[in-house]
């Protein structure tokens, strides 16, 4: 069969939904709960089942990699088997697929932690795999690895121009999601979205 081109979803330059504004960030940012982090008792990635079928034999991962990617080509089970990609966090240019990680904004075991416990499967499912918000995107393994479940608190993507993205869109996440955050969390997202002054908004 011959490769086809990201069977109907648009490739470009890794892009998330847009976040919110700057301005809306700070917003939300406010109304956002605070509280100490909860604990991880009955915790499993398997609570927030991914990826699922998206339709024409893709599952989200392949959509994501589909949108986030230029040139991508897909087989005719939806893999991408070439293209090329630019990871935001760490500014790194890939060409092989196997090499991206689909990177949960706000990290699973963190939602978990913050809120997620008390929901349903469904639920959880919703998050996981979630394209209408800027909840997914396409990375280098490498750093969505280095990135493992923590907050901005504790790890920021190393290309510091990205942060002002990043943040409003963490931001966005945990809004949507009625997640809450810790003071510590608070602080570094205040100052992330403090970047988008000096040129960093997207």
């Amino acid at each position: 069969m011959p490769l086809s081109t990201a069977a109907g979803y648009a490739a470009g330059p890794a892009e998330l939904p847009p976040p919110l504004s700057a301005a809306a960030a700070y917003a939300q940012l406010a109304r956002l709960d605070v509280a100490e982090p909860g604990s991880m008792s009955g915790y499993s990635r398997a609570r927030f089942p991914h990826w699922a079928q998206q339709g024409k034999s893709c599952d989200t991962r392949e959509v994501v990699l589909a949108r986030d990617g230029a040139d991508v080509k897909q087989d005719e089970s939806c893999r991408a088997i070439s293209g090329s990609w630019h990871s935001e966090y760490d500014g790194r240019d890939l060409t092989d697929a196997s090499d991206l990680d689909i990177d949960h904004m706000v990290p699973l075991a963190q939602a978990w932690r913050s809120g997620a416990n008390t929901w349903t499967d469904a639920r959880r499912r919703q998050f996981a795999n979630d394209l209408e918000g800027p909840q997914l995107i396409a990375v280098s393994a490498a750093s969505n690895r280095s990135k493992g479940d923590q907050s901005p608190d504790q790890w920021r993507p190393p290309q510091r121009s990205y942060w002002c993205v990043y943040s409003r869109a963490w931001i966005d996440v945990k809004s949507r999601y009625d997640l809450t955050i810790t003071d510590a969390e608070r602080d570094a997202l205040t100052e992330m979205v403090g970047t988008c002054r000096s040129g960093g908004e997207a």
